[in-house]
């Protein structure tokens, strides 16, 4: 393995233009100044956590990292040591973190997947396996060996800062993958091994690949990279990344995964005082996938079911918007990416997003129930700078409905360095009916440039009985750097605008959207970061007519110790054309409304065993006010055991009528080790008047072969007296195996 450094000159008269030394590193080309060749060995080390084996010995260390925080350009303060070998199926990276102060790591979590593991000390890679400097593979580990993996499009760009609805990071994808890791006297080891198969990469003998280290050192609030990344961005900006040299004749193998799945368990509903009944639940299926070439992969899915997917977390909507609720079935998520097209969480805050291919439209009832799946295949992947995406699925009949069959055809090509073009066609057929849907769409996005970012899509529906005003628009310009933040965009949304397969929030509406945002850092009264921000957005109807505004001002402070204050001042106008239920009890009648938003919020730092986060919002609303609280208290006792408890209340008072909504939450997690983990998560909505638990136990007794078993339960609360309301008990085993060749 070769490491080269270049070093760039006249630093100081760059500092002087007001460009750090390690932006400017970054704004030359990273895979010519940070370069590795990976070393072949025919050998498979053991992944125990332990780099004294042979086969780690004699390769070159990378070992100069960089600061992004607190100190941009600096040296790293801590010494981090990666070495990088692989073997005709597997990349294996060993890791040695180094610490001056051992006993200051903070590890507590345990858990795959958790938020956690990003808040603790961590080691991060990015693999730009085509080398595309848009999309990449991202892994990430801890002291404890707990694992977190996502996949990236297009850099994982196109959100506000701060929104954690990116649909350009994958944070749900499940990766097959393995990583030991040990607490050392010197600080911490890790040896991470990914398998060809799990990544997609080019047919060619000799390749070239993308790739990137990050280290946080929490109790220091440092970030440090290999290849340096500007503030602005993070470690899925793959094209400041470095480059992967020396990987020959490597091989997905066969490319083929079996996953056969057995289920078994017992169910128990009740609609009403009388009708009720008990089910017994068996049931098999197959998953498989075969790589077609080596970025593109077919996947099969048969008698599909998710019985071990987390059930959705309970949210109190005071809106007359549809709320969003994230992906987990792991069927969907694969190359999630791919299918993208919409707003991408730009208008979020504003009950304004449109995204028109939407997973959970399928299989999925209005209310979130499971639709039975019979089966789908999928096409994914990529093909030089061709981007293909087939989706076929066929649901069956339920809840008083025909079944669908839904199919997806999604194509993009890169063009210029960071940039692509696209089309969308997504059609609904309902089995024995006439009715069908039709979604057409194409797209561009175009990265002019390291900060500036122009994106757009256009689209048309197509439904029996809609005809004529079917269309929407979105465009959007963005600059973004490490002082600045600032976009433009505009929606537009014709009344008959009908995406089914979509998620469109608003329809009949014109959106004007502008968001300025500096990023002082201050330096000083414990201060890291400002993020004064200005937002304006102004919503008319088809014929120009004001029906909604926002002026949204707010002030964000990040504090060294990692905790975080904000607060913000909204003005709102919202005409109502017809009615809206805001409570079961209670409708807000037709008029425009005035009314000021005030919000207060306090989080402690997220890296501390027992941390907080407050928020209080004494608000108008509608007429009246809205006194709203929410409080999260979480506790990482140990290395094994974490719970969180989250309280929202929100106390209406209203021209029209009263009413109190309560939201609690209950987290416990217990990890007997990173692969065997148990969750309950206990939800009482006074709104539904529903108290829902879950239990769910998982154990990866091999990589991507799991043991499930969950249990479910819904009860009514607080109903009129000698009134019976809906129960739904449910008790599944779960169990599946990868057989991959």
């Amino acid at each position: 393995m070769r490491t080269t450094w270049t070093r760039i000159p006249a630093c100081a008269a760059l500092i002087c233009l007001g460009i750090p030394c390690g932006a400017a590193s970054a704004q030359t080309s990273s895979r010519e100044t940070h370069t590795i060749e990976a070393v072949r060995v025919d050998r498979a080390p053991r992944i125990d956590g332990n780099l004294d084996e042979d086969v780690w010995q004699g390769v070159p260390v990378v070992d100069q990292f960089t600061q992004q925080e607190p100190r941009e350009g600096s040296p790293a303060t801590e010494r981090t040591e990666v070495r990088v070998i692989y073997d005709r199926g597997h990349l294996y990276i060993g890791v040695r973190a180094l610490d001056s102060q051992p006993s200051g790591i903070i590890a507590t979590e345990m858990r795959r997947d958790s938020d956690r593991l990003l808040d603790e000390d961590n080691f991060q890679v990015i693999l730009d396996t085509f080398n595309d400097s848009r999309n990449g593979y991202m892994f990430v580990t801890t002291p404890l060996g707990a694992k977190l993996e996502q996949q990236i499009t297009e850099e994982g760009e196109g959100n506000t800062r701060g929104n954690r609805n990116n649909s350009n990071i994958n944070r749900n994808w499940d990766g097959v993958w393995d990583v030991a890791a040990r607490r050392t006297a010197e600080g911490w080891t890790a040896e991470i091994e990914i398998p060809m198969t799990t990544v997609r990469f080019a047919d060619r003998d000799d390749q070239t690949w993308g790739i990137n280290f990050m280290r946080n050192i929490r109790r220091k609030n440092e970030q440090v990279f290999w290849a340096p990344i500007p503030k602005a961005y993070g470690l899925t900006r793959v094209s400041l990344a470095g480059a992967l040299t020396g990987l020959r004749d490597v091989s997905h193998g066969m490319d083929l995964k079996l996953k056969p799945f057995l289920i078994a368990g017992v169910r128990s509903r009740r609609t009403n005082a009388v009708d009720g009944r008990t089910s017994a639940l068996r049931d098999v299926g197959l998953d498989a996938r075969y790589g077609i070439t080596g970025g593109l992969n077919l996947d099969v899915t048969v008698n599909t079911d998710f019985a071990q997917v987390e059930v959705d977390q309970q949210q109190i909507n005071l809106t007359r918007f549809s709320l969003f609720f994230p992906e987990k079935r792991d069927f969907f998520l694969e190359n999630a990416g791919l299918f993208n097209m919409g707003s991408g969480g730009t208008f979020t805050s504003g009950q304004l997003e449109t995204d028109l291919f939407f997973t959970r439209r399928i299989g999925l009832s209005e209310t979130g129930q499971p639709v039975p799946i019979i089966g789908g295949v999928r096409l994914a992947g990529k093909s030089g700078r061709h981007n293909v995406g087939l989706l076929d699925i066929q649901t069956d009949s339920a809840f008083g409905r025909p079944g669908d069959n839904f199919f997806v055809g999604r194509y993009s090509s890169d063009v210029l360095k960071r940039s692509r073009v696209g089309a969308l066609f997504v059609n609904k057929d309902s089995m024995n009916s006439t009715h069908y849907n039709r979604t057409f769409g194409a797209d561009a996005n175009l990265a002019l440039g390291r900060s500036m970012q122009v994106s757009s899509f256009v689209a048309k529906t197509s439904t029996p009985g809609l005809v004529g005003r079917d269309m929407a628009w979105f465009g959007r310009i963005a600059y973004r750097d490490p002082k600045w933040n600032l976009w433009l965009n505009y929606e537009d949304v014709q009344d008959n605008f009908n995406a089914e397969v979509g998620f469109v929030q608003r329809r009949g509406i014109r959106a004007t959207k502008a968001y300025f945002s500096p990023t002082p850092r201050p330096g000083r009264a414990g201060i890291r970061l400002m993020e004064p921000m200005i937002v304006i957005t102004y919503v008319t109807d088809q014929h120009n007519r004001l029906v909604s505004r926002a002026q949204h001002f707010m002030v964000g402070t990040w504090l060294n110790d990692g905790s975080f204050i904000n607060v913000i001042y909204q003005k709102n106008l919202d005409v109502l054309d017809q009615p809206f239920r805001v409570h079961r009890d209670v409708r807000v009648p037709v008029g425009g409304y005035k009314f000021d938003e005030w919000t207060f919020t306090y989080n402690t730092s997220a890296a501390r065993r027992v941390y907080q986060r407050f928020t209080y919002e004494p608000n108008q609303f509608y007429g009246g006010t809205s006194r709203n609280l929410s409080m999260t208290t979480g506790v990482r006792a140990t290395s094994h055991f974490s719970s969180e408890l989250q309280y929202t209340r929100n106390d209406v008072k209203l021209p029209f009528g009263d009413f109190v909504a309560n939201l609690a939450i209950l987290r416990m997690d217990y990890a007997f080790s990173p692969r065997m983990t148990i969750r309950s998560l206990a939800q009482y909505n006074s709104s539904s008047r529903e108290v829902t638990s879950s239990i769910r136990f998982n154990y990866i007794y091999r990589p991507g072969s799991d043991l499930y078993i969950v249990y479910n339960d819904l009860q009514p609360t607080g109903l009129p007296r000698n009134t019976v309301g809906p129960m739904d008990r449910q008790f599944v085993v779960k169990f599946n195996f990868l057989l991959a060749r």
